[in-house]
């Protein structure tokens, strides 16, 4: 993820060159009027692949009545949210399975470059084409080998475990963590945490305290002895920019034993053994994913993006979970219904079914389906966006609160905190939105909020990305009326 900050400093020269570097741009006023630059290419950002874009907009965010089967009261407000590309569907386990199998093969090359597996350096680029040298990377061009030597051999053989029951082999899932960095734009800029004290107000009555000590918290995480994952959270004085830097290292594998542990005393060893390992499955949502694990998939998309675009990723912003906001907006759809179509009922005039959830008390099957669906089965709503109801609840970025909306901006909304290890679990309690294949039709209204911690996978939550436009002013839509 280091190369979000190169891409960044990349940034920052372009737009400096291109207020100094025309001279043509700033001769073009008459008579000596300021008629502003011009000159310069704009971005037109073209569509994400599988993303569709839902247009800025006005929202009456939650349940202006009590709901009448719980008797809950949800926090209702008028906002307002920006523009942004969202996927069309839940992340499949296809996709998901991508992400796991590029973290396995990023491990296989350490390993294979390593001298206690042959030592083969051509897994690593070290210079560039002119022999310059560079930090050490991953050579992905090198192919992995298919009759791998003695050596090679032990390098594969050393990700796998087997069973001493049943002598199946298998991953080692323990083995197959992500390590990703992110840098704290919102930290960074906010007036307290300016390096030059000077700059940390702007009241002139009172005398800056040039020796005033700043406390900030960073996010770090290692790999101790015994190969176990260990997160901090340090608070240490504010010493330079380093500091808004975050490393965060996840275990990506899913939860395959979701399956059992939610539902005990109940039969489901196949979806145990097989959801995320048959390709069957590969169209479903993918679940058993926590929030933390969703969040260091959006790293690596938005890292494998970059590395693709080549000089074009200067323009695009980072994937990430969508804010609760963000979500409830993009499932209402254009017209801000309660549901993601256009009336009350879960069902047509046919019996048909707009949504995969629990129609009836124990009966999961009378929508079609037992459990998950293949994502996109149901119509999209008018954003273009598949299953925003039922089939998985999603994660949101957003930190559960019982105010809701009431404890945030009416602009752009969202609450966050990254909650230390040694926080109160109760800390750890993110939005989830959307209903899913296991819940009533209560549950499945856009407007209906729902919460799990951080570090819990189940088997009926899964998440989709979003992304934020680089270019706001081309998403022209005049604000909705208020019902």
């Amino acid at each position: 993820m280091r190369k979000l900050i190169v891409f960044v400093c990349a940034m920052c020269v372009m737009m400096l060159s291109g207020c100094f570097g025309s001279k043509a741009s700033l001769s073009s006023g008459r008579g000596g009027e300021v008629t502003g630059v011009s000159g310069g290419k704009g971005f037109s950002e073209p569509t994400p692949y599988g993303m569709t874009l839902v247009k800025r907009g006005y929202l009456k965010m939650g349940l202006e009545k009590q709901d009448s089967l719980w008797g809950m009261q949800t926090p209702v407000k008028d906002i307002s949210v920006d523009g942004f590309w969202m996927d069309e569907t839940e992340v499949t386990n296809a996709k998901y399975k991508q992400f796991v199998q590029w973290v396995r093969d990023s491990i296989l090359r350490e390993r294979l470059a390593d001298p206690a597996y042959g030592g083969d350096e051509s897994y690593k680029i070290t210079e560039d084409k002119n022999g310059d040298p560079v930090p050490p990377h991953l050579n992905w061009k090198k192919a992995l080998p298919r009759k791998p030597n003695e050596d090679e051999q032990r390098a594969i053989e050393s990700m796998y475990v087997t069973n001493p029951v049943t002598g199946e082999k298998l991953i080692d899932y323990k083995q197959l963590n992500y390590r990703y960095e992110i840098y704290d734009y919102t930290a960074a800029a906010l007036r307290r945490n300016r390096l030059d004290p000077s700059d940390r107000s702007l009241n002139t009555d009172f005398e800056v305290d040039p020796n005033e000590v700043v406390m900030i918290s960073k996010d770090t995480a290692y790999i101790d002895d015994e190969g176990r994952i260990v997160r901090e959270t340090i608070d240490r004085p504010l010493s330079g920019p380093w500091d808004f830097l975050n490393t965060y290292i996840v275990n990506v594998y899913p939860d395959t034993t979701c399956w059992v542990n939610d539902f005990q005393n109940s039969e489901n060893e196949m979806y145990l053994r097989y959801y995320f390992s048959n390709p069957i499955y590969n169209d479903y949502p993918v679940v058993g994913v926590t929030w933390e694990q969703a969040n260091a998939f959006c790293a690596w998309r938005t890292d494998y993006l970059l590395k693709g675009l080549g000089g074009a990723a200067k323009f695009v912003q980072r994937y990430r979970l969508p804010t609760e906001a963000e979500w409830e907006y993009a499932a209402r759809g254009k017209e801000g219904t309660e549901f993601p179509w256009d009336n009350e009922n879960p069902a047509s005039d046919k019996g048909c079914f707009y949504a995969n959830f629990k129609p009836d008390r124990g009966n999961y099957t009378k929508d079609g389906n037992l459990i998950t669906s293949r994502v996109g089965a149901y119509s999209a709503n008018s954003n273009g966006l598949f299953d925003m109801a039922g089939n998985v609840a999603e994660w949101t970025s957003t930190v559960y609160t019982e105010g809701g909306i009431d404890a945030m901006n009416d602009l752009n909304p969202t609450l966050q905190y990254n909650a230390a290890k040694e926080d109160p679990y109760k800390l750890k309690k993110k939005s989830v939105r959307g209903g899913s294949w296991k819940d009533p039709e209560s549950f499945i209204r856009s407007a209906w909020r729902s919460w799990e911690y951080q570090n819990q996978p189940r088997s009926y939550i899964g998440f989709r990305c979003v992304r934020s436009l680089a270019n706001t002013s081309t998403t022209k839509q005049k604000g909705k009326k208020k019902k």
